[in-house]
């Protein structure tokens, strides 16, 4: 009997006898139940993230309204601590893969040593990442700020380097029970830390004056998100602890396990390309906020709002590529690598079709969405222009989330990781640079300044989905599904 949850029963004897003409309903029957597996998990997924997500919204609303330079900080700030987090949070969730497998294969103790293995991995590399944003000068070179500017990014990274540790450690959790199609788990703690997180900001932002505590402007959201994050980390712990579902996996009784060599190794194997790729994909974007800028307050705010907005909408794709990977891989663990081929298509379909509504739809509404942010004429002026690509970026973003997830599930990151680079850094990053700050002569007038790095990673993207896609159809044409 399979352990897929979502997986339908045994076929009875003589159920491959279906009449030639029930063929194509049958096909349907099994589109429609892949996309119900798929949703099933994806739903939680999609909440938990657009909650994470609203963390950065909920800063850029309310200093929107306090401060332009302040919002301006908050988006540099935001693209150094994503740049460092989302790398080193990459190779943790190599660990979900990794479980999928195991979790698929009935092999619940090994899966519960993994996870141990994995804590010791968040904590050797928050050191690490704590390290760089306590001396973030790279990205202060880059971004060529004032120096009230710059104390301010400064500020704001000291205090997410106090956090980072708790960030890793939840992600840990979020990498284990997402393998094992439990992400209510995940989503309760994260909706509960963004309840927390709004009063706080709202607070810390302006100064409460009854404690005497002054307003903080772009740092008291800092001191919100770490706040949070060791409120997250402390409660996940509870969870692992009481939670009987968690009996099997053998988490406790002998404290937390020694390193082991080898389950290290296997994580690092997977999670090294897994954390560049990631790295490419999102330094690629949060790079773009350092370079504009250049530009001034006003453009880096309007493309402030523009990315806050692109990062919501890709967290319904990422939800279904997570969800697609989830299954793709308990399946391969099964060995039904016939179940793992459809799911494969269909999620993939899925993911596509959704991306193209979602992108059509912002970009009709654009004009009214950017006043949800600001009134500031200035900042609306820099950010519709960077709005109307949001459609075609979106549709790629999401086409080439889904394949490289889909890679992942099957252990294959490498590939990926060398396409990330050619195709975001490359294309993307190193285009947009081009079109933004060439002379006129090498480059359209409606592509200098923001523009042009929206441009470009939107051409940097669709490369990337060509070729993800490429490899997915390879992939599946070398692993037959009658093979074992």
């Amino acid at each position: 009997m399979s352990r897929d949850p979502g997986a339908a029963p045994e076929p009875a004897a003589g159920a491959a006898r279906t009449p030639a003409h029930g063929v194509g309903r049958n096909v349907g029957r099994n589109v429609g139940r892949n996309i119900g597996r798929i949703g099933d998990l994806a739903w939680p997924l999609f909440i938990g993230q657009i909650s994470v997500v609203a963390f950065a919204t909920v800063d850029t609303l309310l200093l929107g309204r306090h401060s332009a330079a302040d919002l301006a900080a908050l988006s540099v700030g935001t693209a150094a601590y994503i740049t460092v987090f989302i790398g080193l949070m990459g190779v943790v969730l190599a660990l979900g893969p990794i479980v999928g497998q195991l979790y698929g294969a009935g092999q619940n103790e090994q899966a519960g040593r993994q996870l141990h293995q994995a804590v010791w991995l968040a904590l050797a590399l928050s050191v690490l990442g704590a390290a760089v944003l306590l001396f973030p000068a790279p990205f202060m070179a880059l971004a060529r700020m004032s120096a009230e500017q710059e104390a301010r990014v400064r500020a704001y990274l000291a205090v997410l380097a106090i956090s980072l540790p708790a960030s890793m450690l939840f992600t840990a959790y979020r990498g284990f029970n997402n393998a094992l199609s439990r992400p209510k788990a995940v989503m309760a703690l994260q909706v509960g830390g963004l309840a927390l997180k709004i009063p706080l900001s709202a607070l810390l932002i302006t100064g409460i004056p009854w404690l005497r505590i002054p307003a903080l402007g772009v740092v008291g959201c800092a001191v919100a998100t770490a706040i949070v994050m060791w409120g997250q980390a402390l409660a996940a712990w509870v969870v692992l602890r009481r939670s009987r579902f968690y009996a099997p996996f053998q988490l406790w009784g002998r404290g937390l396990h020694a390193p082991d060599r080898l389950a290290l190794w296997a994580q690092l194997r997977l999670g090294v390309p897994m954390g560049f790729s990631i790295l490419i994909e999102v330094s690629g974007f949060a790079m773009m906020a350092v370079f504009i800028a250049r530009l001034g307050t006003h453009a880096v705010a309007g493309h402030q709002i523009a990315a806050n907005l692109v990062s919501l909408m890709f967290m319904l794709p990422m939800a279904l590529a997570t969800a697609t990977s989830t299954l793709v891989a308990q399946r391969i663990g099964a060995r039904d690598l016939a179940d793992a081929r459809a799911l494969v298509r269909h999620g993939i379909a899925f993911g596509v079709l959704t991306a193209a509504t979602l992108g059509s739809l912002v970009y009709l509404a654009r004009a009214g969405i950017v006043r949800l942010y600001t009134q500031d004429d200035a900042v609306i002026a820099a950010a519709l222009p960077i709005l109307a690509w949001v459609a075609l970026f979106h549709l790629f973003d999401a086409t080439q989330t889904m394949a490289a997830f889909v890679l992942r599930a099957h252990r294959i990151a490498t590939a990926p990781m060398f396409i990330f680079a050619a195709s975001l850094w490359g294309v993307g990053l190193g285009g947009g640079y081009v079109l933004a700050f060439a002379p006129p002569a090498f480059a359209p007038a409606a592509l200098h300044g923001a523009p042009g790095y929206w441009a470009a990673s939107t051409a940097g993207l669709t490369l990337a989905a060509a070729l993800l896609l490429t490899v997915v159809w390879r992939v599946m044409r070398a692993r037959p599904a009658a093979a074992a």
